[in-house]
């Protein structure tokens, strides 16, 4: 979008036209940070499934990137994984964060941003919290105070 830009000095008469970018909203910037944060997913999945990572620990397990959640500013990655299965959870989360510059590099030298993303990894919980939520719903206690019935009563035929 162009826009006309009054310069100071004689009376604001001088006059250029610029290049500038469209105001940012709160929706724009949201995207922006999911569109990133994928980006970011996307790398460090492709750097594990390939193996790229010198590592016995993460060598033998598969580790899903789950999600990645940018700051606003996109300086910092909160990135969440989980290793398959949920086995050696707290030894795959050791060796990613003894990784975490090279991940750092790597990932700094795909994205083309002002600045690197300082990665940060954390346990994704969000399974286990998944089950215990499913575990509750399926409590007898729950579904009578819900009103479901317990099993399904086959009419007389």
């Amino acid at each position: 979008m162009l826009h006309a830009v009054p310069l100071p000095g004689a009376g604001g008469m001088n006059w250029i036209t610029q290049l500038a970018r469209a105001p940012l909203t709160p929706e724009t910037r949201a995207v922006r940070l999911l569109k990133v944060g994928e980006q970011v997913r996307h790398f460090l999945s492709e750097l594990l499934l390939r193996q790229e990572v010198h590592d016995d620990v993460l060598s033998a397990h598969t580790v899903s990137v789950t999600e990645v959640r940018m700051a606003p500013d996109l300086r910092v990655a909160t990135v969440f994984v989980k290793p398959l299965l949920g086995t050696d959870e707290a030894e795959v989360l050791k060796a990613m964060r003894t990784h975490t510059a090279y991940f750092q590099k790597e990932v700094a030298g795909r994205l083309k941003l002002k600045y690197a993303a300082k990665i940060r990894f954390q346990a994704d919980e969000s399974f286990d919290e998944a089950g215990r939520i499913d575990a509750l719903l399926n409590d007898p206690r729950v579904k009578r105070d819900l009103g479901a019935p317990e099993t399904e009563a086959e009419p007389d035929a």
